[in-house]
């Protein structure tokens, strides 16, 4: 597959960055009694709004502030600008922002997704992943979705012509017919699905399933230690309400997300939300890191750091009963 053109992944920068500035408008980090959480509005941190919703948070004695991003891209920004105590951002994202913020620390992995699929316009003669070959295909450059479409296409040895498109507009951009295929993540890649009806043709490949990651800041990690604690106490209860199918946890999650609750259980099904924090995570971030080199969104001389030092259980430890 060809690297992404510069010129796109220049253009994504100063958007997510304007994006995030935006959204953390108000954030008090400084507020010892208060954690204030970015959010990528995803069903891959679906314990964010049920904890809210269903109150969790409450229950664990914690106060926590939830800012939305679109992607994790911004949410990293925010959260290395110390607009943020915790973000939520996949692995892809995390690897590169992790040469750049060494104060951050993933500190959970949220959720497993073996969801993700490429979703074309059967209209654009799309009926195979070969079909893409020489497509025009749109997707968030420097997320997990632009890795998995880049892992596919790679993995099939085709090449096709890759675009930026921003999150929310996805489903503007494959129905208006801007492109002819989109890689994106939840909930848009639903919408998308949803919106083309008869004319969505959902195509699976390559090797790669999406990880969904917390980090914290450090700083945040030496004063807000017990709130970051009790937060996750208070996810992995909602952990247990979604494994349940509970309705009370699904309707937060519909109200998050704008799916609808009918179309959320199916998507709900393709995750594994256990809360967890294994040491080979630091071995796909390494691989996550050679691939963000090889695209040009981390610097070619930039060396790779140990990304094992990376990962702090801590809280995960003391959170678990």
């Amino acid at each position: 597959m060809k690297a992404f053109p510069r010129r796109l992944i220049a253009t994504l920068a100063p958007v997510a960055l304007a994006a995030s500035m935006t959204a953390c408008a108000g954030a008090d980090t400084t507020d010892s009694t208060t954690l204030t959480v970015g959010f990528v509005v995803d069903p891959s941190w679906s314990q964010i709004p049920v904890a809210v919703d269903t109150g969790l948070l409450r229950k664990h004695g914690v106060n926590v502030k939830v800012v939305n991003f679109q992607s994790g891209v911004e949410a990293l920004q925010a959260a290395s600008a110390g607009q943020v105590d915790i973000t939520t951002a996949a692995d892809v994202p995390t690897a590169a922002v992790l040469t750049r913020t060494p104060t951050l620390r993933v500190v959970a992995d949220g959720s497993r997704w073996e969801g993700s699929r490429i979703v074309a316009r059967r209209s654009a003669g799309i009926k195979t992943i070969q079909d893409l070959s020489g497509k025009s295909i749109g997707t968030p450059l420097g997320t997990s979705a632009a890795y998995y479409l880049s892992n596919s296409l790679a993995s099939s040895h085709i090449k096709a012509r890759v675009v930026q498109v921003s999150p929310s507009a996805m489903v503007t951009a494959v129905n208006q017919r801007n492109v002819d295929a989109i890689s994106t993540f939840q909930p848009y890649q639903a919408q998308a699905i949803q919106s083309l009806n008869t004319d969505a043709v959902e195509l699976a490949g390559g090797t790669y399933d999406q990880q969904s990651l917390f980090l914290a800041t450090r700083k945040a990690i030496s004063s807000k230690s017990k709130s970051i604690t009790a937060f996750f106490a208070a996810l992995n209860d909602a952990t247990a309400a979604l494994t349940r199918h509970n309705s009370a946890a699904i309707d937060a999650v519909a109200k998050a997300t704008q799916l609808k609750p009918g179309l959320l259980r199916t998507v709900l099904a393709e995750f594994d939300f256990t809360i967890q924090l294994n040491p080979d995570l630091a071995t796909k971030l390494t691989q996550l890191g050679e691939w963000a080199k090889a695209q040009g969104s981390i610097e070619k001389s930039t060396n790779l750091p140990n990304y094992a030092e990376f990962l702090d259980n801590q809280f995960l430890a003391k959170s678990t009963p």
